[in-house]
């Protein structure tokens, strides 16, 4: 019989007893750092723009020397030169003078704001006609405004973004310290089971969970390691799971951790190492293992597909992202539920949902019936202590 513990529970154990168990550090290039979580706090080493530049075409000025121009009485200004981009502009701005800077070129010292192009008028013999007054700052980037070197710009564990990537690179970094990719195998395990690719005899079903599982592995940067079927015999999968478990970080066997006569993942996980978990307060996932062996974490997933796919989701992927560093953002919405939905289990219950603007339409599911997590794009928990709920009834879904 399993003595069932909350999920709630379980997923404090995990990240408790092998969360801070963050991976080795490793060094990759700026192109292959999306999505990787950051090793170690970014510092700027300097000054991002190391120089003051122009955000518009037009000349730089001296503010104090267009004070109280108009239309009426225009400010007259010689051009002394011209900014050339990619070079720096050394000779500082005199008083009564102005020069030409295009967009994002390096701005004489002394001048302190920028003129627009068309809101000037060529006069002649290098002098233009200033019918505004300006504000200082106007129209520049100023040296350091973006970052100032000593600031610290992204903290370690951050899952570096698309915006990242440009931060790095205008701090000149070409190769970025994350936090290594966590190894998991991968086994399933039952004498009905076939690989995808092979016609079903009768009495058979396809491996869903290998493909499934190193799909979920992966998208949250893990590396898979599958074993792939391994038969309902004892002696097979502890040999198997003793020989995976030395090159992994993490263990998922789906299949055989029920209390049935071929189930043999409870046995074997106390054998070879701890039960931590055997059995969890939650529809899909009551025979769900949690155990430790060689100081690492082993889940015994159930069999059945939907079932894997919400106990990886709820307790598997938050693992993987605190080994690098990082942890889940979930995004959860409010919504109405469009039609009742009954739940009288005395455990929570995983409900899926088709999102549509506000409204939830409960996608019906069994847990052998992985088709219909397709057709859903969300879910909600209902409470063990909860009967159901009716249909206009605010939920908080989760996106998938």
């Amino acid at each position: 019989m399993l003595n069932v513990i909350p999920i709630a529970d379980a997923l404090g154990l995990v990240l408790e007893k092998f969360g801070s168990k963050t991976g080795r550090i490793e060094h990759v290039s700026l192109e292959k750092a999306l999505g990787r979580y950051l090793g170690e706090e970014t510092i700027a080493q300097e000054d991002v723009p190391a120089f003051d530049r122009s955000t518009v075409d037009g000349f730089a000025v001296r503010s104090s020397d267009l004070r109280g121009c108009s239309d009426s009485i225009p400010a007259i200004l010689e051009k002394s030169g011209e900014s050339i981009m990619g070079l720096a502009y050394e000779i500082p701005l005199a008083p009564g003078n102005c020069v030409y800077v295009p967009t994002g070129g390096a701005m004489p010292p002394d001048a302190d704001s920028m003129v627009m192009l068309e809101f000037t008028e060529d006069l002649g013999g290098d002098q233009f006609a200033f019918y505004k007054p300006v504000a200082p700052g106007a129209n520049l980037i100023l040296r350091g405004e973006d970052l100032q070197q000593g600031e610290a710009i992204l903290k370690s564990g951050r899952k570096l973004g698309v915006a990242d990537i440009g931060t790095l690179a205008a701090l000149g970094k070409t190769e970025v310290p994350v936090f290594s990719r966590p190894m998991v195998g991968i086994i399933s395990t039952g004498d009905e089971l076939i690989p995808p690719g092979e016609n079903l005899k009768p009495g058979q079903i396809r491996d869903v969970n290998t493909d499934m599982l190193k799909a979920a592995v992966e998208k949250f940067n893990g590396i898979a390691i599958s074993r792939g079927i391994v038969e309902d015999d004892y002696e097979a999968l502890k040999e198997s799971c003793k020989a995976l478990i030395l090159d992994v970080d993490v263990l998922l066997v789906s299949g055989g951790t029920s209390v049935g006569e071929k189930d043999n993942m409870p046995r074997i996980v106390t054998e070879l190492g701890e039960m931590l978990v055997h059995g969890l307060a939650v529809k899909p996932g009551k025979p769900t293992i949690i155990g430790e062996v060689e100081g690492k974490a082993v889940f015994g997933l159930p069999g059945n597909p939907v079932a894997a796919f919400f106990i990886f989701d709820y307790l598997v992927k938050p693992l993987l992202l605190a080994l690098q560093g990082g942890k889940v953002e979930t995004e959860q919405v409010e919504a109405r539920l469009s039609r009742a939905v009954s739940s009288n289990h005395g455990r929570e219950e995983f409900i899926l949902v088709h999102l549509e603007g506000n409204e939830a339409e409960p996608v019906p599911s069994k847990s052998g019936l992985i088709s219909t997590v397709s057709r859903a794009n969300a879910y909600f928990i209902i409470p063990r202590e909860q009967e159901g709920l009716p249909k206009g009834a605010l939920v908080k879904v989760t996106r998938l």
